[in-house]
């Protein structure tokens, strides 16, 4: 069976566009937090030195705040990733669904 409203969906250029938008985004994302992520780990898998050098006179060293920075680098593309989706991808479904109903 065939829905004649998808049918319209998958053949609205709207929709093309959508899609490549939403995965070539994705996609950038999900690379430069692969990077992030595996840049630190090798940072702890071959510079232990460089990790280990403190910060000022306590004993924290330059570890820990790297380390959170993943971390906030994470919060911060995901809410990147979120603010472009409720702006742009949900403006462009709105529209995609507005041309298939009619």
């Amino acid at each position: 069976m065939s829905d004649p409203v998808i049918e319209k969906i998958k053949n609205n250029p709207k929709y093309a566009l959508l899609r490549r938008k939403r995965n070539s985004f994705g996609w950038f994302l999900s690379i430069l937090m692969l990077v992030v992520y595996y840049g630190y780990i090798a940072l702890i898998a071959f510079n232990k030195a460089f990790l280990a050098q403190p910060l000022g006179e306590g004993v924290t060293t330059l570890g820990i705040p790297l380390g959170m920075g993943v971390i906030i680098f994470t919060i911060v593309i995901t809410g990147i990733y979120v603010f472009r989706a409720n702006s742009e991808y949900d403006t462009l479904t709105k529209e995609i669904l507005e041309d298939a109903t009619r």
